[in-house]
């Protein structure tokens, strides 16, 4: 018998802290209906086709517009949003759905919204919306970790235009955010249509595609930690008979970090080409180049000097550099080319081929703690030299056939496809140092140690590949109810080359995943939904005794409503889940290079996400969430406990305005607050991070072609740490960050 659902009530701090917003947004929204809505069609993409009337899943046209008002042209799911609301995805069903008809828990991220919150990395972007902890270990050059519903999903869940970038060991793929169009976060296990996935869900980074009218935008900006960046954007048409589309979009970043010597440059472009011959087809080729040289902002600190003070009543120095300024390197190389191609046959067939081939080649070199100190006085942080050469190479290809077609009873949106998947990766690993390497003198830091030799503890050559069938149906049982039944078969090969031992390991695993999902959309805007889900998530690789991890499995329950208020361009999802992890995968406390299958573990939990256009110059997203995270079988001092760095109760709200009219026309300000619970730092769960609220804001003004913005980031400069992983490993959050930026466009 499931134990009864616990949700942890938020603690005082985070109620003053949200009060202000959450009184603001409420009397906004009671306002705002007797607003008449503003908003001007979003620019398409040439990428998408551009219609007049939505189509909805069960092929019926209707009006487009803000609550049955005038036809506009429809979103394009994979281009640019009106402002902060999103109407359509593509991410939750691979199919034109609107979002009110989806029986899922997403939240869409506009470029508009992301403009607004200048992120340096994707897991700035996401911080506002539900069910999301970003930047778990603290701000990362190197990768964007994230938790969904309190489950890591940085590894698998991680996408870029519905195809997988895979993540493992030390060989990672990271985007800037400069890049992207929107970014969909999809809650809840998405195995059934994606493959490879866990529970928690997924994150599908959308890039920017060429637009059908010009666009011409160029950016520079600096600000703290001597950081600066110049920015371009150029698209539109590239002949005069409206067939081709461009766009080239570059970034360069350079400057230093909040840690002493250490510096995070960046140079990031990508060219990208649509042919559209007619009104049918549509073929965009995109491509990215990216090279990161930077190095470990954070090296695995102990939980005392940094969460709780010494003996001595000492704390490390946010801006300490453990892994020393001379001997802490992390430079990568990533690029991908693919395509993605769509032809409408008639009214009812429609075919896609989306298709990549990326690589990531890195170097991580750094000194690296973990170990905690080396002496009583704990003035001495003990330290090993930790290095890594990964290659990974990655091949996706997903075919999609979509009919829509009425039976006579009911109306099909019906989707099948077959994907394949291919990643191979040479994983070299090395350590050395211990008890030789000079330990990190927290009074005097003591840089430019002398560096040591180190020894390859794992050669692997790792090759994974997956071939996925799958299919699914959006049913109009009536014109209010939908039904969505979806299956998928799994068919993968995991092959593990230990070079250093001379050996070879094989696994096969097969699985079947389902969803279904029903949802009513009642006509003054409220949908209540249900669902249950499966998924299958075969690992890669070995644990410490050469054996193949198995496969982890489980499914979720999730019920909830969504809410298109009427009268207002606002969007409300609120949503109860149950979901079980089974074969969870751990770092192990001993072997910190290793990873533990424990039993299960299971999470509990209800969100809420409002996203609103309140009027065309006022926008507001706030989100909250809070679930039980525990583990129901393993070993018996684990069950009960809750894992670490992970906190269970997260909050937040950001709300933007600009003044439309008078002498201060074009002026604007914003202003944010993010909530994170605590979370614990040792497996028996007597250790704790404690819980912050932190601060954002922006001031901007716009004139012409030009905008002008100033940004903050922990605007107060808490001092705080992000989580720990155990009692010798934890990692310090963001300081205060300000970006000064000017763009003009033209």
């Amino acid at each position: 018998m499931r134990p009864h659902l616990r949700v942890r009530v938020p603690s005082t701090r985070l109620v003053a802290a949200l009060a202000g917003g959450v009184s603001l947004i409420g009397l906004s929204i009671a306002a705002s209906g007797a607003m008449a809505q503003d908003a001007t069609p979003p620019r398409p993409a040439a990428g998408g086709a551009i219609q007049l009337d939505a189509i909805d899943v069960g092929g019926t046209r209707t009006p487009t517009g803000v609550n049955g008002g005038a036809a506009r042209p429809k979103e394009d799911p994979r281009g640019p949003i009106d402002g902060y609301v999103a109407k359509r995805t593509l991410t939750s069903t691979k199919t034109d759905t609107p979002l009110i008809e989806t029986p899922q828990s997403v939240t869409v991220i506009g470029r508009e919204q992301i403009d607004a919150l200048k992120p340096q990395q994707v897991g700035d972007a996401i911080s506002y919306s539900a069910g999301v902890f970003g930047n778990a270990f603290g701000p990362d050059p190197r990768v964007d970790f994230f938790l969904i519903r309190g489950f890591t999903a940085n590894d698998t869940g991680l996408y870029r235009d519905g195809l997988q970038l895979f993540n493992y060991g030390f060989a990672s793929y990271k985007v800037d955010p400069y890049g992207l169009e929107r970014i969909d976060v999809l809650r809840g296990p998405a195995a059934v249509l994606f493959g490879q996935g866990g529970p928690g869900g997924l994150i599908n980074l959308i890039s920017k595609k060429p637009p059908i009218e010009p666009l011409r935008s160029i950016e520079v900006g600096g600000g703290s930690f001597g950081q600066k960046y110049l920015g371009f954007d150029l698209g539109g048409p590239a002949d005069t008979e409206g067939k081709w589309f461009y766009r080239l979009t570059g970034i360069g970043r350079q400057g230093g970090t909040q840690v002493d010597g250490l510096d995070e440059n960046r140079g990031y472009i990508a060219p990208t080409f649509t042919y559209k011959p007619d009104g049918a087809t549509t073929f965009t080729l995109l491509s990215s180049v990216q090279y990161d040289d930077t190095g470990r902002l954070n090296a695995f600190l102990p939980y005392y000097g940094t969460v709780r003070p010494t003996v001595l009543g000492l704390r490390i120095r946010q801006n300490d550099n453990v892994s020393d300024p001379f001997n802490n390197t992390y430079r990568r190389t990533q690029a991908s080319v693919g395509y993605e191609f769509e032809h409408i046959f008639d009214d009812t067939w429609t075919f896609r081929q989306n298709l990549r081939y990326a690589f990531s080649d890195a170097l991580d070199d750094a000194f690296l703690g973990g170990l905690g100190y080396a002496d009583a006085n704990q003035t001495q942080v003990s330290r090993y030299r930790f290095r890594a050469a990964s290659r990974a190479r990655l091949f996706n290809v997903d075919n999609q056939a979509v009919a829509r077609f009425d039976d006579g009873l009911f109306k099909h949106t019906f989707l099948m496809g077959l994907d394949y998947k291919n990643f191979q990766l040479n994983d070299n690993q090395a350590v050395g140092g211990f008890g030789t390497l000079a330990p990190f003198n927290i009074i005097t830091p003591n840089y430019g140690s002398p560096s040591v030799p180190v020894a390859p503890y794992l050669v692997n050559y790792d090759v994974f590949q997956q071939l996925g069938l799958y299919f699914q149906d959006q049913v109009k049982l009536t014109p209010e109810l939908t039904l969505v039944v979806s299956g998928r078969g799994d068919f993968t090969s995991n092959e593990v080359n230990n070079r250093l031992a001379s050996t070879q390991t094989r696994q096969s695993a097969n699985a079947y995943t389902q969803r279904y999902g029903l949802i009513y959309n009642f006509d003054f805007g409220l949908a209540p939904y249900i669902s249950y889900s499966t998924f299958f998530n075969p690992q890669v690789g070995t644990n410490a005794f050469s054996q193949p991890f198995r496969p982890t499995t489980g499914d979720q329950y999730e019920a909830g409503v969504k809410y298109e208020i009427p009268g207002a361009n606002a969007f409300l999802t609120v949503a109860a889940f149950d979901l079980a992890l089974a074969n969870t995968l751990t770092p192990d406390p001993v072997n910190t290079n290793n990873q533990l299958q424990l039993g299960e573990t299971r999470s509990r939990g209800v969100e809420a996400q409002l996203v609103a256009n309140l009027t065309k110059d006022f926008n507001v997203v706030a989100s909250f969430t809070s679930y039980n995270l525990e583990v129901t079988k393993g070993d018996i001092g684990t069950i009960g406990r809750t894992p670490v760095n992970t906190p269970e109760t997260l909050a937040s709200v950001f709300a933007d305005y600009t003044i439309p009219t008078g002498d201060w026309a074009g002026f604007g300000f914003g202003a944010g607050v993010r909530y994170v619970g605590r979370s614990f730092a040792d497996v028996n769960n007597t250790l704790t991070v404690p819980e912050r609220a932190l601060f954002d804001a922006v001031i901007h003004y716009s004139r012409d072609n030009w905008r002008f913005a100033i940004n903050a980031a922990n605007l107060a400069d808490k001092r705080f740490v992000s989580s720990c992983q155990s009692v010798t490993a934890c990692f310090y959050g963001e300081q205060r960050r300000i970006t000064a930026s000017l763009s003009y466009k033209w």
